[in-house]
């Protein structure tokens, strides 16, 4: 007999010891068994739980409950609602986590006011009764339930979990009471909602008056719960995280799940010799946050799940429905609304809900259309929560019925910083308050200190299908050194022996509107502005230049004008679009002026906006814009000029940002402008920018008819840019060829 190696019987030795090991982890298998699979929380780990379901549903075995935490309840919900596990694979690859953590809306779902907001400010802080607090949370969790809400819209009528397709409960922690809470009745969307409100990420969900947080606080593997269902074999996974060192805990988020961890880590000692089958993927490479690595989490699962199965194969053998398949639903992707109800709101009016709604009665909508509603609504800040229920109506129609919950928080103290060129360095501090006159009105000021002292008042009444109000008053000023020649081509004043001129401009602007919305991305208005502007040096006047003037100012007058304004937005992002339309026009009519230091007569300027952006792949677009403005009438009044010049600070009257040139290096009474950007996004939230712009700019530009020949003006960039939370970081480098020369432009944050 030949006598085996010593490698070759160390090989069948481990083989060995796998088989004992993998039995250990399973008890005996009764005939027909009622099978239980329990979900455990995790976070983004719970992504691993799907590879594990790919297995079991594979395997033919047949699931009778499923029980779940946190993200243990959202999988395992969507998989009793009747979705594969292939197609919650397809779902979760698909989502923006992303948008989804953060409560993104995007910005097509925000009105013009709310799309300025967002772009305005980097922190926003409660201040209800002149205290200063933090928000409870990053996320209000709507983006999170619109999603749950539309993919469980086939279950929508089913109050009682245990009639699913397949048997299920989660559970979630009453934050009052400390106390452990089995949802297992009710609205599926809000129960999962509840059960996956993992503190400091998601605001609490309320649920028939307890105060509701995520189940993994009290129970994160409901094994006993699910067990008294009289079941007789339980199949546990197990993807909650162990502790870590303390180089891994950077963040709050990371804190909290820690200090969770010390008693979910050992409940699970007992827990797990109460599980059958238990099943621990290898995920510590992961986190709870690990969200844009959902492919590979969901690999490990099926990769564990290939150990047992085997096991599966066996539980589906002696179950007695032979060939057990899953149910392949679809989620449902249009609606017919027959009516509209709105509950739960006392301050706010009907119609301005509706407006923001934007969905009439009687109407057939893609199901993305109320998902984009409640964001709208929800864009508002006005309110804590919606949620919605769908009642069947005859010929497959439903009524909408809306439960919003307000905010009772309606004071905050925004803020903000920014650098740029022109204005130097600023920091932003407003203060905003809600319903101060009516229910549906703000008031905001801007206070922003720094090189150059301003302000900006809002009050804005939101009328939301009807035409809304709003009055404005801002002051404006910078100092600049601009070149003489471009002073004297514009302004009235004596020819100086002097290059440059130090340039102080100062605009103080009011004005009343009115205005409504064509359609959601497309408003007109109307109304009526008085603006101060004065234009003055020092260069002339001081102490080493000894020419007289009569005047130290170069240029001052009040003007008095009626206004109108067309404005269409699609851009999905103000800074770094990848797709959409944006058009703007402005006509105003200048009637009269006051305490004016030149010849004034009735005139006009109208301005227009055309751009488009599209993507080529994931990581390419490009940005292809053309605006033009032009004066009607004679007038030599300059500090409403085109100015063209400049990058990266927010522009003022008709200033025009352009490559190449300095800030307020070309001035005239009309322009003609074309631009084309790339943007390469070579990393997440890194641009490597090239643009590439040309115009003529001269008095008179459209009657002389030069608008039409080559451009007299052109210039280049390259650039870098990062998103960050205080707003867009870009340095720029530009030239341009007919100066031969270079500007280099650095802004850092929004814009203001």
């Amino acid at each position: 007999m030949k006598i085996m190696n010593k490698p070759s019987l160390i090989f069948l030795l481990f083989c060995f010891w796998v088989v004992q090991l993998v039995a250990q982890e399973h008890k005996s298998i009764p005939e027909n068994p009622r099978v239980g699979v329990v979900l455990s929380g995790g976070g983004a780990k719970g992504l691993a739980h799907i590879g594990v379901l790919k297995a079991i549903e594979e395997s033919g075995m047949r699931v009778d409950y499923i029980a779940g935490t946190s993200m243990g309840a959202i999988v395992g919900s969507l998989y009793a609602t009747g979705y594969t596990a292939h197609q919650l694979d397809s779902i979760f690859n698909s989502v923006n986590f992303e948008q989804l953590l953060q409560d993104q809306v995007p910005r097509n779902a925000k009105s013009f006011y709310e799309k300025n907001d967002s772009e305005r400010y980097a922190l926003i802080l409660p201040f209800n009764q002149f205290k200063l607090s933090l928000p409870s949370s990053l996320s209000k969790g709507q983006n999170f339930y619109n999603l749950l809400a539309q993919l469980m819209h086939p279950v929508r009528d089913i109050k009682d979990f245990s009639k699913l397709p397949i048997p299920f409960f989660c559970m979630a922690t009453d934050v009052e009471t400390g106390k452990e809470v089995v949802l297992d009745k009710g609205g599926l969307p809000e129960a999962v909602s509840a059960s996956g409100a993992l503190p400091t990420l998601f605001s609490p969900v309320e649920i028939n008056g307890q105060l509701l947080i995520d189940g993994g606080v009290t129970n994160n593997y409901p094994v006993r719960l699910l067990r008294a269902k009289n079941l007789d074999y339980i199949i546990g996974i197990d993807v909650q995280d162990s502790l870590v060192n303390r180089d891994k805990l950077q963040s709050v988020l990371e804190i909290f799940t820690q200090i969770n961890n010390f008693r979910t880590i050992h409940d699970m000692k007992e827990k797990r010799l109460e599980t059958d089958v238990y099943i621990k993927p290898d995920i510590s490479a992961y986190t709870v946050l690990s969200f844009d690595k959902g492919k590979q989490i969901i690999k490990e699962g099926e990769k564990v799940a290939a150990e047992y199965r085997s096991i599966f194969q066996e539980i589906a053998k002696k179950q007695k429905q032979l060939n057990y398949k899953h149910k392949d639903l679809q989620p449902r992707d249009s609606l017919f609304i027959q009516n509209i109800a709105i509950m739960g709101s006392s301050k706010y009016p009907r119609n301005y809900i509706r407006g923001r709604l934007k969905i009439n009665e009687n109407q057939k909508i893609a199901y993305t259309q109320l998902n984009d509603g409640l964001q709208n609504i929800s864009a508002t800040g006005n309110f804590k929560r919606i949620t919605y229920r769908l009642l069947p109506q005859p010929d497959n129609k439903f009524d909408l019925i809306l439960e919003v919950t307000e905010n009772k928080t309606d004071t905050f103290l925004r803020f903000g910083l920014h650098f740029d060129e022109l204005y130097r360095s600023a920091a932003l501090v407003n203060f905003t308050h809600k319903s101060l006159l009516f229910s549906n009105d703000i008031l905001s000021f801007d206070g922003i200190a720094g090189d150059n002292f301003r302000y900006d008042f809002q009050y804005y009444l939101d009328k939301g299908v009807y035409w809304s109000l709003g009055l404005n008053s801002r002051v404006n000023q910078f100092n600049k050194n601009v070149a003489f020649k471009t002073i004297n081509e514009n302004i009235d004043i004596p020819n100086l022996d002097v290059n440059m001129v130090d340039v102080h401009y100062f605009d103080f602007t009011n004005q009343f509107y009115a205005e409504t919305f064509l359609s959601k991305h497309f408003k007109f208005g109307v109304g009526a502005e008085h603006k101060y502007t004065r234009i003055e040096t020092e260069t002339i006047f001081g102490e080493e230049n000894q020419q007289s003037l009569p005047f130290a100012i170069l240029e001052e007058s009040n003007v008095y004008s009626v206004l109108g304004y067309l404005y269409y937005d699609t851009f999905d992002d103000a800074h770094f679009p990848t797709r959409g339309f944006k058009f703007k026009a402005n006509f105003n009519l200048y009637l009269f002026a006051q305490k004016e230091t030149y010849a004034f007569s009735e005139f006009s300027i109208a301005s227009g906006y055309l751009g488009y952006t599209f993507s080529v792949n994931p990581w390419l677009r490009f940005k292809v814009d053309s605006e033009a403005g032009f004066r009607i009438g004679k007038n030599s009044m300059g500090a409403l000029d085109f100015v063209l010049g400049g990058y990266g600070a927010k522009p003022i009257n008709n200033f025009v940002p352009f490559y190449g040139y300095d800030f307020v290096s070309l001035s005239a009474d009309s322009y003609i402008k074309g631009q084309i950007n790339a943007d390469i996004e070579f990393l997440p939230k890194n641009h490597f920018t090239l643009g590439y712009a040309m115009a003529n700019v001269e008095n008179d530009l459209f009657e002389t008819g030069n608008w039409l020949s080559l451009p007299d003006y052109t210039g280049f960039s390259f650039g870098y840019g990062l998103e960050t939370i205080l707003g867009p970081i870009e340095i720029r480098y530009t030239q341009s060829p007919e100066r031969n020369k270079s500007e280099w432009f650095f802004s850092l944050g929004y814009a203001f």
